[in-house]
C-alpha cells in the first residue's frame, strides 16, 4: 500500500475517533474538546528539545484530527520534569492540558526524591506511550578512548580526573552515569546541566568527558565529526548506529534499560475521554508522517496505549527504583 492511501486511512480512522470521542464526552462527560478551549500540551524541557519537537508535530497532528481545534505546545522546563509536571496534575481532567514526557517523570524522580509535588499515579492518567529511546555513551574526539574497555582502563589510571554530563540531576543521562561507574568500578565526576543542549554544548566544547545523549543528538554529533560514540545502553544495538556495540558486549553489563517518551492526562480522566483520546493519539503516533520522525531519530515506535502504558510505566517504576535504590542517589 503506498504511502497516500495510507495517510487516507489514518485520516479516516482518526476522524471516526474523533467524531466517537465527541458523541460518547457528549453523554457521559463534558465535551470534548470544548468550542473555544485550545488544548495544552504541557513538555517539561526548553523549547528546541528533541521532546519539544515531538511534542509540536503531535500538536499539529492532533489539531488536524480534530478538525483544526487549537493544540498549543507550552514549554515549563525545569526541576527534572517536575514543574511541567506539577502543572499538569492540578490542571483539570477534561483533556484539555496533557503532559509529553519522559520515563523520568514517573519512574524516577518518584524514587529520587523524599516529596515530590504530584503523585505519580493518583495525580496521572496513562494516554499513549509515543517512543522507545536508546542513550549512547559519546565523548569528544581527543578523548584519549575510543572504547568501552578503553575508558574503563584510563578512568581507573586516572581516577576522579572524568567528568561526565547530565541534562539533569537524576535524569536517565545521570543514572547511566552512576550505573557505569558501579558496573565498571570506576570514579567519576557528575555534572549536571540545564536540559539536553547545554549537556551536548559542554560535550562538544570539551568541558565533559562522557554523556550519555539521547540516540538523535547523538547520531548527529558523530555524524557531524563533533563527538565519538563508545557504546549504546540497550539490550541490542541500535539501527542507526549498527556497528557500534552495546556497553554490555564491550563487558560492561547492567546498563540497558531502555527509555521512553509518552503522553499523560491529569488523574481521574473520565473514561469516556480517556479512552478514544488515548486511541487517536496511539493512531497519529503510528501515522507514516510521525512513524518517519521516528525512525530519523533512531528511536522505536510504540503507540502502547491506555491500561498496556500504565503496566509499562509500573514495571519501569519498579525496574528504575532498583537502580536508584543500589546506586544511593537521593535529591534534595
Amino acid at each position: 500500500m503506498t504511502a497516500t492511501p495510507r495517510r487516507r486511512l489514518l485520516g479516516l480512522a482518526v476522524a471516526t475517533l474523533a467524531a466517537t470521542l465527541s458523541g460518547v464526552a457528549g453523554a457521559q462527560a463534558p465535551a470534548f474538546p470544548q468550542p473555544g478551549k485550545p488544548i495544552r500540551i504541557v513538555v517539561p524541557f526548553p523549547a528546541g528539545s528533541g521532546s519539544d519537537a515531538n511534542a509540536r508535530v503531535i500538536a499539529k497532528l492532533l489539531g488536524d484530527a480534530l478538525n483544526g481545534h487549537p493544540v498549543v505546545v507550552d514549554n515549563k522546563p525545569g526541576a527534572g520534569t517536575v514543574i511541567g509536571a506539577q502543572e499538569v496534575a492540578r490542571a483539570p481532567a477534561d483533556g484539555h492540558t496533557l503532559l509529553y514526557t519522559i520515563v523520568v517523570t514517573h519512574t524516577q524522580n518518584p524514587h529520587l526524591y523524599a516529596k515530590l509535588p504530584y503523585d505519580w499515579q493518583k495525580d496521572f492518567t496513562p494516554l499513549t506511550q509515543v517512543m522507545k529511546s536508546a542513550t549512547v555513551l559519546i565523548a569528544p574526539p581527543s578523548a584519549p578512548f575510543n572504547t568501552v574497555p578503553e575508558l574503563v582502563r584510563y578512568a581507573k589510571a586516572n581516577p576522579g580526573k572524568l567528568s561526565f554530563a547530565s541534562f539533569s540531576p537524576g535524569s536517565t543521562s545521570h543514572l547511566n552515569g552512576e550505573l557505569l561507574k558501579m558496573r565498571a568500578g570506576i570514579d567519576m565526576v557528575h555534572i549536571p546541566y540545564k536540559g539536553t543542549a547545554d549537556a551536548s554544548r559542554a560535550l562538544v566544547a570539551g568541558d565533559v568527558q562522557l554523556y550519555f545523549d539521547g540516540t538523535a543528538t547523538a547520531v548527529g554529533l558523530i555524524k557531524a565529526g563533533k563527538a565519538k560514540g563508545l557504546g549504546t545502553a540497550t539490550p541490542a544495538r541500535v539501527p542507526v548506529l549498527p556497528e557500534l556495540p552495546t556497553i554490555g558486549e564491550q563487558g560492561v553489563p547492567g546498563l540497558d534499560i531502555v527509555g521512553w517518551q509518552g503522553l499523560f492526562g491529569p488523574g481521574n480522566m473520565a473514561p469516556a475521554v480517556a479512552r478514544p483520546l488515548a486511541e487517536m493519539l496511539s493512531k497519529i503516533v503510528r501515522s507514516p508522517e510521525f512513524l518517519k520522525l521516528v525512525e530519523q531519530q533512531g528511536n522505536e515506535p510504540s503507540g502502547a496505549a491506555g491500561a498496556e502504558f500504565a503496566e509499562i510505566v509500573r514495571k519501569d517504576h519498579e525496574r528504575w527504583g532498583e537502580v536508584i535504590r543500589a546506586a544511593h542517589i537521593r535529591l534534595e
